[in-house]
């Protein structure tokens, strides 16, 4: 195979601004969708039942349906029934939040379901009300619970986010496709860009390994 470097080279600062352009729009995404799933977790939870069923709809239609086909929607749809159109940043995060909210409310829920009923009950004995034992008393320990799921959602977050190369977003896989039009060399175009994903995916696995282990530490002492 007659690889040139000299290509790689050339474009290796599309490549680098692709790189952070994903992990910039992962970052806010599953930020966003951390507050929504915290907050869809809770509806679901709840005895009021016209909002536990907003939320299960909520996160069995977006659970159920392809992330490419909600960028579409977003992007396409959206500016339809607003009557203005969206910039392919604000579509790709609108698109990218959503999904991860529904993910990370089934995280949230889990976790918080996990923690023994009594606990609860121990806390509105001592007189908080259900907010205060929830954030003070469930929450923190359903919190050390999801962070490997958490981290494994930031990450197939970042691999899912090159959907959105599909709107002209200029991220990772954007790049790769934008060097494989100028030049045809598929090596040259895709092997930065899987190897750029990698290093984010690896970097960030260690980083949520050496935080769950802190946390671990913390708990024992």
């Amino acid at each position: 195979m007659d690889f040139r470097w000299d290509i790689v080279y050339s474009y290796y600062d599309m490549f680098l601004m692709g790189g952070w352009m994903t992990l910039k729009l992962t970052a806010i995404a599953v930020t966003i969708g951390t507050i929504i799933g915290l907050i869809v977790a809770l509806a679901r939870l709840t005895k009021f039942t016209p909002l536990r069923w907003f939320a299960a709809i909520y996160t069995d239609v977006i659970r159920g349906t392809p992330l490419l086909v909600q960028i579409f929607i977003v992007h396409f749809g959206a500016p339809k029934l607003l009557g203005f159109s969206l910039s392919a940043m604000t579509s790709g995060l609108i698109a990218l939040s959503i999904n991860s909210g529904a993910y990370v409310a089934e995280i949230f829920r889990a976790g918080i379901q996990s923690i023994d009923k009594g606990q609860m009950e121990a806390a509105r004995s001592l007189g908080m009300t259900y907010p205060q034992a929830m954030r003070h008393i469930i929450l923190p320990q359903a919190f050390r619970r999801i962070i490997p799921p958490l981290g494994n959602e930031f990450i197939a977050m970042l691999k899912d986010s090159s959907l959105v190369s599909v709107i002209s977003l200029p991220e990772l896989a954007m790049a790769g496709r934008t060097v494989y039009g100028s030049t045809y060399r598929v090596w040259e175009a895709w092997l930065p860009v899987a190897f750029v994903y990698l290093v984010m995916t690896l970097a960030f696995t260690r980083l949520v390994a050496w935080y769950e282990s802190r946390l671990a530490l913390k708990a024992h002492r």
